[in-house]
């Protein structure tokens, strides 16, 4: 048997919800993902910004993520 959980939003969450009722065409739920979508990029684009600024991002660490290969370990749980 398996047992339900209940999901428990944050009030961020809860705003967006809330405001999911404006929309009312496919069209419009796009250009609101694109909204968000834009803003979080602005947000990472002004920590790169910042990170470049003091130092600890740099041409050579940048170019070090060329050569990174960050995989996950599957085993088949033998």
């Amino acid at each position: 048997m398996s047992a339900i959980q209940a999901t428990i939003f944050n009030k961020a969450q809860l705003e967006l919800i809330d405001m999911m009722s404006f929309v009312r065409s496919p069209e419009m739920l796009s250009q609101l993902k694109q909204i968000i979508s834009d803003y979080f990029a602005r947000q990472a684009e002004e920590e790169i910004d910042r990170l470049w600024a003091e130092g600890t991002l740099d041409d050579a660490k940048v170019e070090g993520f060329r050569h990174l290969h960050e995989r996950t370990p599957y085993t088949d749980g033998k």
